[in-house]
């Protein structure tokens, strides 16, 4: 019995020991000091660069370690005192003796005596388990020395076991995956769980956004579980959404290797690590173990008057088509986004009437609140002078990369105000619709000044009899996309009046085919098809698009393809070429049209033989391994040969995302009578309009109206220039991206991605008896510029890289009709001409000695110029209007 009680008291003693042996972390010997060799090395280029190539720097040293204290009841709870000695600062890359700015520099000339002499000065880390509990440093230490302390101290992080969890080390607080062995442990962070104390912002829309990806990993050798060496390797990758050859590459490695052990300082006895901290040093104090925020500094760096002063030529009207425009444009905003509100209005007041509008447009796309607010007090909404002024910080706030809630309260408290224009109240109600979107977009739908405009909207129509007020509250609708607006749109879809009718069908057909339900669908079947009453062609032609991209039915597809040869004589044509087209560019809808045509009641030669002048076309722009972009017109006609709508719409899709990048739509009706034609039915009493609305990069623009009325006809008829009316011009912020990447080094990279557009969108229709033709024309220039650039500044030398394109580029789009004879002859064009296009890469590298490396690299090509195909039809009726005009 006694040696049974024995031999489970030996057995219980081996299971506890292996038990602690299983959960114990690793420990430092007391009176050793164990001294590393310690690198940090940053390197910044293009991620197919070589590492020779990198912009950047290494800082290496010694790195002595020894144990403190050790709390007396948690062995495995540990006071270290590190100490970096022998620092030396030195290229990342072979240079030659030219080209290297660190040859010849001490740690001393390039760091300064005061800074060096504070990395060097001894911190302690609380060491629990493997695991940086705290850091303890000086107080008035630089945040940029407590920064590489912590990446040093990141190094010791690791645990005996395999497993995930979350920790914090310089970095942030990541999730990691630990592989341990008994000789090696690997440490893998998770870097897109990372939460870090800096917050960035990005482009609500992927298309125009930036990608990024990173790794980490950690190799730590263990030798008598002692840590014998210690190697990280972190990339950061961002590139251009539209262009990933555009992106930039951070890498970051860290090496510790065990040089030898010695003997060290004696252990000091206390009870709490607080106590025994104090007493070693009453200077010392717990600053955290994640990289802290660094105040850039900029000596030498223009102001935002010297800056402007600099741009302000580019910035002029005839420059507007060049791609110096946009490039000026973004070097203004990264002033604008340091500067003051009294800054901003002084050079908003000291301003020429010319280049004003597009400062405006600089001012607002800073989106900062001084340059929010600087710009409210400069613009004055009461006066009708400022119109021009007024649109373009509304279609800014429209374009806005990341809206905030006080740009929507800034302009809901407008919307209340005195307004002296009645199409700015019209613009400011619109624009509100595209913030209130975006910020949805954003999980910011909850908001207080969110609800209260959402609620606003959706009461809009029903709230007025004021025609101008329904179709501006519908507009707003259809950019704001809310679900809870899809029964009112419905609702308005089958109104009497063909104007919100027309808007509320377009709004439906941009919401997600998910959120058209069952009785939005039968309403636009009804529309289509006229069961209760009767609709202009143009209101029908939207109903159909709706039918067909909202993933119909067999029957829904039957009943399309059935009314065709029983339509309106341009409109059978419209349909059949919209059922072509489908099946020609497949579609979603094109299996499913495939199967009804498989019965021949619904295909056969009597309905697929319709002649006439209205067309339907899709076709692709540009087809890259980044982008496809496509685009589509739709034209259709009045029976007697009058325009009735020409569509065109551009469409860019990247990773799954799609953006609507251009829409621009040429109504007209009521012009029978000019040429004596009879008008269909249904558009009889209708009153003479022709009228443009675009919508550019997702946001719905107020609609620009060239006459109304018979009279306002004859009047611009006779006065008419043929000159194109402006639709939208300006400088806009597509992408914009700006996050700090902490590094487990302890460095801090900054991103900044930005493009920008230089846009002049205008379009035109001339109408002449004597010659017996009608010519519409939408003129598209433009100069895009995108920019990217990730710094890494330490106060003591900076390295960045930067990488951008750019490029100039005009389309234009053209229809011309001639009546002299029917049936009419109609062509239509659409023509890119030849353009240039731009690759840039430039890395450099400062001391604050003044002494810099640059290196800059750029590829230029020419992209020939096209004319976008259409269906033959057009080629051959082209080949007529040409032979006759020659």
């Amino acid at each position: 019995m006694l040696r049974l009680a024995g031999l489970l008291l030996c057995v219980t003693s081996f299971l506890s020991t292996s038990s602690l042996g299983a959960s114990a972390g690793p420990r430092l010997d007391n009176d050793k000091l164990y001294r590393y060799s310690y690198s940090a090395e940053l390197g910044l280029n293009r991620p197919t660069g070589s590492t020779r190539g990198n912009a950047g720097f290494r800082i290496s040293s010694d790195v002595d370690i020894s144990l403190i204290w050790r709390n007396p009841e948690i062995q495995d709870e540990q006071l270290l005192q590190v100490q970096i000695l022998n620092v030396q600062v030195e290229s990342a890359g072979k240079r030659s003796r030219k080209n290297n700015i660190f040859h010849g520099s001490s740690a001393e000339s390039i760091l300064g005596k005061v800074r060096l002499e504070a990395l060097q000065r001894p911190f302690m880390v609380l060491w629990k388990m493997g695991k940086i509990r705290s850091l303890y440093a000086h107080k008035g230490e630089p945040a940029t020395i407590k920064n590489l302390k912590r990446g040093v101290a990141s190094m010791l992080m690791m645990q005996l076991k395999s497993g995930k969890m979350m920790e914090a080390d310089s970095s942030g607080k990541c999730l990691v995956e630990y592989k341990a062995t008994k000789h090696q442990v690997i440490r893998t962070k998770h870097l897109d769980t990372c939460k870090t104390q800096e917050k960035g912002f990005t482009t609500y829309s992927p298309v125009l956004g930036v990608s990024g990806k990173s790794a980490s990993e950690t190799v730590i050798t263990l030798e008598n579980g002692i840590i014998k060496s210690a190697d990280a390797e972190e990339t950061h990758i961002l590139s251009i959404n539209a262009r990933h050859t555009a992106a930039t590459k951070v890498l970051s490695r860290q090496s510790l290797t065990l040089k030898k052990i010695e003997v060290g300082p004696t252990e000091v006895a206390g009870k709490d690590v607080a106590g025994v901290v104090k007493s070693l040093d009453d200077k010392f104090m717990s600053v955290g173990v994640i990289v802290e925020k660094v105040k850039a500094k900029c000596k030498g760096c223009p102001n935002l008057m010297d800056t402007w002063k600099a741009v302000r030529s580019k910035l002029e009207p005839d420059s507007l088509s060049k791609a110096e425009a946009p490039r000026s444009f973004l070097t203004l905003l990264h002033s604008l986004r340091k500067a003051s509100k009294a800054e901003i209005l002084t050079v908003l007041r000291n301003c020429s009437k010319t280049a004003l509008p597009q400062l405006v447009d600089a001012v607002t796309s800073a989106q900062t609140p001084s340059s929010l607010s600087a710009i409210l007090e400069f613009l004055d909404f009461s006066k009708k002078e400022g119109l021009v002024l007024q649109e373009r910080f509304l279609y800014a706030c429209g374009f806005a990369s990341h809206p905030t809630e006080t740009m929507l309260q800034s302009l809901l408290d407008v919307s209340q105000g005195k307004i002296g224009s009645p199409d700015i109240k019209e613009s400011v109600v619109i624009i509100m619709g595209a913030l209130l979107r975006k910020l949805c977009l954003k999980g910011a739908c909850e908001l207080p000044t969110v609800v209260k405009v959402k609620e606003l909207l959706l009461a809009g129509p029903d709230s007025t009899q004021v025609e101008s007020e329904v179709q501006m509250y519908l507009l707003a609708l259809k950019n704001a996309l809310l679900p809870e607006a899809v029964p009112l749109l419905a609702k308005y879809a089958e109104s009497e009046v063909g104007a919100y009718s027309t808007i509320a069908i377009t709004a439906l057909q941009r919401y997600d085919p998910e959120l058209i339900t069952p009785e939005v669908k039968k309403t636009v079947n009804r529309i289509y098809h006229q069961n209760q009453r009767i609709y202009e062609k143009n209101v029908r032609a939207a109903a159909a698009d709706v039918i067909m991209s909202s993933s119909p039915s067999y029957m829904e597809v039957k009943n399309v393809l059935l009314s065709i040869g029983h339509l309106p004589h341009e409109m059978n044509k419209y349909m059949l070429s919209k059922v072509q087209d489908i099946l020609r560019f497949e579609m979603p809808a094109c299996k499913l049209v495939q199967q009804v045509m498989k019965d021949m009641v619904s295909h056969n030669y009597d309905r697929f033989s319709k002649t006439g002048s209205s067309s339907a076309f899709s076709g692709f722009m540009a087809q890259t391994a980044d982008v496809i972009s496509t685009y589509n017109l739709d034209i259709l006609y009045s029976g007697s040969g009058v325009l009735r709508r020409s569509n065109m719409n551009i469409y860019g899709q990247s990773n799954s995302a799609l953006l609507h990048g251009l829409q621009v739509t040429i109504e007209a009706q009521g012009l029978e009578s000019l040429i004596a034609a009879t008008a269909d039915e249904g558009e009889e009493e209708l009153e003479s309009f022709a009228g443009m609305s675009a919508l550019l990069f997702d946001v719905q623009l107020r609609p620009v109206t060239f006459f109304k009325g018979y009279s306002d006809l004859m009047s611009k008829m006779f006065s008419m220039s043929g000159d194109p009316i402006n639709v939208v011009k300006g400088l806009i912020l597509l992408t914009d991206h700006s996050q700090v990447i902490p590094l487990q080094s302890g460095l801090r990279a900054s991103a900044e991605f930005q493009g920008g557009l230089a846009i002049d969108i205008s379009g035109g229709m001339e109408f002449s008896l004597w010659y017996r033709e009608s010519k519409t024309s939408v003129n598209n220039r433009g100069a895009l510029v995108v920019i990217g650039n990730v710094t890494v500044d330490m106060d003591f030398v900076s390295a960045g890289v930067e990488v951008g394109f750019e490029t100039e580029a005009t389309l234009d789009f053209i229809t011309t009709v001639q009546f002299s004879e029917y049936p009419f002859l109609v062509c239509m064009q659409m023509d890119k001409t030849t353009f240039p296009f731009r690759e840039m890469v430039s890395k450099q590298e400062k001391l604050p000695s003044g002494q810099t490396f640059s290196s800059k690299r750029s590829r230029d090509q020419l992209v020939p110029g096209s004319e976008f195909p259409l269906h033959q039809e057009n080629s051959n009726m082209c080949k007529k209007v040409f032979e006759q005009a020659w």
